[in-house]
């Protein structure tokens, strides 16, 4: 029998009955037990170029996987639950009773429901700024980076119109990565302050297709090459051709890339997880504050949280 990521999800919660677990939870477990499974997985996803942090790459990548599946694991597995609340937890139980708080896959009957139009609360957002807030959402659901939104209106233009699409990415982020360290860790790092953090970058579109990928692409290692990682962020499932485009792009200049779901934002996923930059290109960024009022702001954000080691939520988007 094939092994697949489903059969090592439902193996997981029946060895931990009644107990809850984010999707990072189940993935490192999986990663610990079945090591060879993920790298292989890891390297049919990114070809022959492997990520410099392997383990956060497949990490990232099955957990995407798992939050994709929710609705799957729901109605083909009635043991499996699911909480509403962020992020999302799955567990196994023999109860039959359903928690208010809970989710589980309903079948709703279509009969007599309209279709959605342009105007009604489930039709596709009408333009990209309508995706920023389902980015930003799922950013700090899933992956636990902060954003702020670049508004390339608030900067100066000297190269003529059009100019600063290729200069700022549409969103940028802050990931914590000492928010569980011990105070006396965060003081000792204090001088190397660019190692508690990293920094992302996203160029988002409405839609990817053969037709604009490589520019889009280009348009994102041109805005988002200077973090830590840079994303390119699609609102609309690819076709094969595109997606084999999108990796092959990735293997040479390590943008990745994320499918945005606009239903429900919890089950977007990293389809091909960004190579890690190792340091920050401080030049380019210094660029980008000179022209951007917004990138300003977010870069006095990241100095704040170097010198106070506190990541106030009420500052990011």
């Amino acid at each position: 029998m094939q092994v697949n990521l489903t059969m090592f999800v439902v193996q997981f919660l029946q060895m931990n009955p009644e107990k809850k677990f984010i999707g990072k939870e189940i993935s490192k477990w999986i990663l610990k037990n079945y090591p060879d499974w993920c790298w292989n997985k890891l390297n049919r996803s990114k070809a022959k170029n492997i990520p410099s942090d392997r383990e956060q790459a497949i990490i990232l990548q099955l957990s995407g996987e798992i939050s994709s599946r929710r609705a799957q694991f729901t109605r083909n597995y009635p043991k499996i639950r699911t909480t509403d609340g962020r992020p999302t937890q799955f567990y196994w139980t023999e109860s039959a009773h359903i928690p208010e708080n809970d989710n589980v896959a309903r079948v709703k009957p279509s009969l007599g429901r309209k279709q959605p139009t342009a105007n009604s609360p489930s039709a596709l957002p009408p333009n990209e700024k309508d995706l920023y807030p389902i980015l930003s959402k799922f950013l700090k659901s899933e992956l636990s980076v902060y954003s702020k939104r670049i508004d390339e209106k608030r900067s100066r233009n000297k190269r003529g119109p059009g100019a600063n699409r290729w200069r700022h990415p549409d969103l940028v982020g802050m990931e914590n990565i000492s928010k569980d360290w011990d105070r006396e860790i965060k003081d000792c790092v204090q001088q190397y302050s660019d190692k508690k953090s990293k920094l992302w970058s996203f160029e988002v579109k409405m839609a990817i297709s053969l037709s604009n990928v490589r520019e889009s692409y280009f348009q994102a290692v041109s805005n988002s090459s200077w973090a830590n990682y840079g994303y390119l962020v699609g609102s609309k499932s690819v076709n094969q051709e595109t997606m084999k485009e999108l990796r092959m792009l990735s293997s040479l200049h390590g943008i990745g890339y994320i499918q945005l779901n606009l239903n429900n934002y919890i089950d977007s996923q990293i389809v091909i997880p960004a190579r890690e930059r190792t340091d920050i290109d401080w030049d380019i960024a210094n660029r980008i504050t000179e022209e951007n009022r917004d990138f300003l702001e977010y870069i006095r954000l990241i100095r704040q949280f170097y010198q106070t080691g506190d990541l106030r939520e009420i500052d990011w988007d």
